[in-house]
């Protein structure tokens, strides 16, 4: 439930008792950097449990939660048909190094979802996906240079941590330390949204460009739209390059549709990276593409990859079993409608409170910025009130929503969400934003 102020705000002892532990053992005593709350203050808030649309923390409060886990809870916390599933699955065993037939279920659940996918291979988190990708696209063209975009964050893969977004904006760090000046000059980058910088860098470096990888919509600078034909321009000019085109849908895989951001605006990867839903909460990424690139991955081809715990059978059994429920009829279409709901109802809270805010939203992904300009790329999404927002983030949290803690991440609705949630958000969000 939410709560209404002015009044005390709810009691976190607990929370602040296990942080100050958590930092004497833990680096910032987090193990994801955005967890630390860096970007809004404050110290975070631990969980003790979730159910449907709910967080419950440690000292007993009560949120209604955006955040879903940074995305992969489509379903809301502990669905009952996937936990069933991971039950199941555990009790024939944790882990074997062998096949299994969990993980042949969920990969024909992935390629008969993503016509571009005939083969894909399982691995364990998205960053792991996204550097296997550029080992095969490398192998595959003989090239060396990859082209990212900016504000667009693949993971913590050396190569990538060029202009990032995510949780880089938020601790204001533009690059990392212990990534090689030799590694980093093999990324080019180019504006999010900017064909034409597209254009321009292909016709000074092409022949040596092995791919451009990319979030077919942003979620890492905070939810950026593709601009329309921005998508079918870039698949465009790498395909005339002779580059392969990667697009990173650990992030929108399965969850702006049932073929993710390839679906919805109808264009075809040579590479995709997929994680987050395709685990249903559990770690979990995957990479695949057309049958005769895929089959240049070890044991069929010289491109070496391998992981312990890929095709981890719990893993792929939560997966398969979320990817049957979102088969539902009308599944996305209910997402669409809650989206919208939510999308308007935050919009006239700005305008009454006299915020200046933009709204931007993909299907159940959404994020309100504290600017009133368009945000169409990193230039423009790093001009926002980032202190406008670390309020709101807090006045949100003591009244009982929980939102990121950064203005450059995405807000996520699931299935679990109900009509009184998103009202009662839209009214604490009016509160929110009307206490100076």
């Amino acid at each position: 439930m939410t709560r209404s102020s002015p009044g005390p705000p709810p009691e976190r002892a607990r929370s602040r008792e296990l942080i100050r532990r958590a930092r004497r053992l833990i680096p910032g005593g987090v193990n994801s950097p955005v967890r630390a709350f860096s970007a809004v203050g404050g110290d975070p808030v631990f969980i003790a449990r979730g159910r449907g649309s709910r967080l419950f923390d440690v000292d007993g409060n009560e949120y209604i939660d955006f955040l879903g886990s940074w995305g992969p809870l489509i379903l809301g916390h502990a669905a009952e048909p996937v936990v069933a599933a991971i039950q199941k699955a555990a009790r024939e065993g944790t882990t074997f190094g062998a096949p299994t037939p969990h993980e042949v279920d969920l990969a024909g659940l992935v390629t008969e979802a993503f016509p571009s996918i005939e083969k894909v291979r399982m691995v364990s988190s998205g960053t792991e996906a996204t550097l296997s990708a550029l080992r095969l696209a490398r192998a595959a063209t003989g090239r060396d240079l990859i082209v990212k975009l900016e504000g667009c964050y693949h993971g913590h893969v050396d190569a990538l941590l060029v202009k990032a977004g995510s949780g880089l904006l938020a601790l204001g760090i533009p690059a990392s330390p212990g990534v090689p000046e030799t590694v980093a000059r093999q990324t080019l980058t180019a504006a999010f949204n900017d064909a034409a910088a597209l254009e321009r860098l292909f016709a000074e470096h092409g022949p040596r460009i092995a791919c451009l990888i990319m979030e077919p919509v942003a979620g890492n600078m905070g939810v950026v739209p593709p601009a329309p034909g921005y998508l079918q321009a870039a698949r465009e000019i790498t395909r005339r390059h002779g580059s392969l085109l990667i697009l990173d849908e650990v992030m929108t895989g399965f969850r702006l549709a049932p073929g993710g951001a390839q679906q919805l605006y109808g264009v075809r990867a040579d590479i995709t990276t997929l994680g987050k839903v395709i685990g249903g909460g559990l770690p979990v990424g995957a990479y695949g593409g057309p049958a005769d690139l895929m089959q240049r991955i070890a044991p069929e081809g010289p491109v070496y990859q391998a992981g312990t715990l890929s095709g981890n059978p719990l893993a792929m059994a939560a997966g398969a079993e979320t990817l049957r429920q979102l088969r539902a009829p009308g599944f996305y279409e209910r997402l669409e409608r809650m989206g919208a709901t939510l999308e308007t109802g935050l919009a006239q809270a700005a305008r009454d409170a006299g915020a200046a805010a933009t709204i931007n939203r993909v299907g159940s992904m959404m994020t309100l910025f504290f600017t009133a300009s368009p945000v169409t790329d990193l230039a423009s999404a790093t001009r926002c009130d980032t202190r406008r927002y670390a309020a709101f983030f807090h006045r949100m949290l003591d009244r009982g929503v929980s939102l990121p803690p950064s203005q450059f991440e995405a807000f996520f609705l699931s299935a679990a969400h109900t009509d009184d949630d998103l009202q009662a958000t839209i009214r604490a969000a009016g509160e929110a934003l009307a206490e100076a």
